[in-house]
């Protein structure tokens, strides 16, 4: 995890709570002396919650939190019966230099260990912390690897109720490190220049994380589901400018540079087989509006108005299967962006039909934005014949999206990585 820093003035505190509950909470926190911990700490005390901190130099945390309990890792046991969760927030982090047997020894190592002595404490939840970097299985770092295995390692254990939790970089109350000359700009500009940094990379503030703690389920954790816990962009007016303003520009790019290749496929379609070129379909989009998506025609007339996955292969035209494999069947739905009911990168947009779907992605809050032509779930392979799974990738790419991320599923799409929904191969 890497923390930037955030004056308070610019993000809002940890919102009031009401659930009378919340005081009744009771964590050990494990690591507590590190930048997280040391924000993660009072805001608990502040919300009511029990505290038990634990580290290897107990008297450090005795001075930085005189108000707490405290232990070592030998002490742990015995120290924390009768608290309900463990957090764990130690770690030999991304930007630190270190051998890979250290990387190892803290971040899967001491975690494992911990959570036997948690599980002998009679503690309940054990709660680990992970970084966004860790999901992509393409960061080869020491780091990211040692994070992999920890939370896989976990995972196999099946002795104790246990969630991983993936942060992006954490936005905490002061500025600081890299980001301190905001401390000396007017108001204005600092809240400006935050919301355009924000804007290129996922981030997280504390009180996020801590709502995220107080807000855990009383009972069984959802483990199979990677939590990730980030701002999201919500409320980010610069991210959501920028956004719109490059939707608008790639798609009068197209139009300028490929509508002579457009009108040609639109009569290729026409010549090849009977019925419109354009093909017009209701689809679900944001808040589930219904909006009319359009795309160039790759199946015959007398295809079944259904999910691409539930349509037979003998549907698709000759013509239509090259369209899909190059994504040139996409092309029309620049008048979609135009319309502003999708952008160039997002959730895929789905049938009214597809309810399960519809409603897998309610819950996950993926309705909140519009859908896109392209996105994370595609360049992974992922179809709409696995709604819960295309689901969770879509709540991935909600959370974790940002400018940079969306150049990067443009720049994969356009390299041909991903494929159109799969056709269903019967030939019924």
């Amino acid at each position: 995890m890497h923390i930037l820093g955030q004056k308070q003035r610019l993000l809002p505190r940890t919102a009031e709570r009401k659930n009378t509950n919340v005081t009744a909470a009771s964590f050990v926190i494990a690591g507590a002396s590190g930048t997280v911990g040391r924000q993660i700490v009072p805001a608990l005390l502040a919300a009511g919650a029990r505290l038990m901190l634990v580290g290897r130099d107990r008297q450090r945390l005795r001075e930085l939190f005189p108000q707490c309990d405290c232990t070592d890792y030998a002490g742990l046991a015995e120290a924390s019966r009768g608290f309900d969760t463990l957090v764990f927030l130690a770690t030999i982090n991304n930007d630190q230099v270190a051998s890979e047997e250290l990387f190892h020894s803290v971040n899967v190592d001491l975690a494992l260990a911990t959570r036997k002595q948690a599980q002998l404490a009679g503690i309940r939840k054990f709660i680990y912390f992970s970084s966004t970097h860790a999901l992509d299985d393409a960061n080869a770092s020491a780091y990211a690897r040692s994070k992999r295995a920890a939370a896989t390692a976990l995972r196999q254990d099946a002795g104790m109720n246990t969630q991983v939790i993936y942060l992006p970089a954490v936005v905490g109350e002061m500025t600081s490190g890299r980001l301190g000359a905001l401390n000396v700009l007017p108001r204005p500009l600092a809240s400006l220049a935050l919301s355009a940094l924000q804007s290129l990379k996922p981030t997280v503030h504390i009180s996020l994380i801590v709502d995220a703690l107080l807000s855990l389920p009383s009972g069984e954790l959802k483990a199979e589901d990677p939590l990730i816990v980030s701002n999201g962009q919500r409320n980010n007016a610069v991210f959501a400018f920028v956004k719109r303003s490059l939707d608008l520009a790639c798609a009068v790019a197209i139009v300028v540079l490929l509508g002579w290749a457009m009108v040609i496929v639109w009569i290729a379609v026409q010549l090849q087989s009977p019925g419109p070129g354009i093909f017009a379909q209701t689809r679900v989009g944001r808040e589930g509006r219904e909006f009319t998506c359009y795309k160039f025609r790759t199946m015959y007339v007398s295809a079944p108005n259904v999910a691409t996955h539930e349509a037979p292969a003998a549907s698709v035209t000759p013509l239509g299967t090259f369209l899909r494999r190059t994504k040139l069947d996409e092309l029309p739905q620049v008048f979609n962006i135009f319309a502003n009911q999708m952008s160039l990168v997002g959730p895929r947009p789905c049938l009214p039909s597809q309810t399960a779907l519809i409603a897998e992605r309610q819950d996950r809050g993926v309705l909140t934005i519009k859908p896109g032509i392209t996105g994370m779930a595609q360049v992974n392979d992922i179809d709409m014949s696995d709604p819960v799974r295309l689901a969770r990738w879509d709540q991935r790419y909600l959370k974790l999206r940002s400018l940079l991320l969306d150049l990067k599923l443009i720049i994969q799409t356009g390299l041909g990585k991903g494929r159109s929904d799969k056709i269903r191969q019967t030939a019924g």
